[in-house]
């Protein structure tokens, strides 16, 4: 991976996303693009740009490696810049995580006591007269 590189990358679609790609001699006319995320713009009020917000550019895929074609891509960028670099494994790493958490979720199959208005209302005014005669 020594040979893999950090890139904007400008699709035809219009997306901007921002992703480590990793060169490989094996397709000519696609690239190996590794956690892509999709850059947004964050505007202030007063109309200045106050930073970026990433997010995943596949949001229900499994995978984080996906190949693109060189077709479909209208102009991409290589960049040094540390600060786009750290948000980016940052969000990444973050990303992982709570994705990890999720697959160890199992919800509980018993959801608790579920009363009816009538039974709920009684409860609750039996609950209110005991707290008004402690006051």
């Amino acid at each position: 991976m020594e040979n893999d590189f950090y890139a904007t990358i400008k699709l035809k679609t219009g997306e901007e996303i921002f992703t480590r790609i990793a060169v490989t001699d094996e397709e000519e006319n696609s690239l190996l693009i590794h956690s892509p995320v999709k850059v947004s713009e964050i505007i202030s009020k007063s109309g200045q740009t106050g930073g970026y917000k990433l997010e995943s550019w596949i949001k229900t895929a499994d995978d984080d490696m996906f190949i693109i074609r060189m077709e479909d891509i209208l102009t991409m960028s290589e960049t040094r810049d540390l600060k786009m670099i750290t948000m980016h494994q940052s969000f990444v790493n973050r990303y992982s995580r709570m994705k990890n958490q999720k697959d160890g979720f199992t919800p509980n199959r018993n959801p608790g006591y579920i009363s009816n208005v009538n039974d709920a209302r009684k409860l609750l005014e039996k609950i209110f007269k005991q707290k008004s005669s402690e006051l």
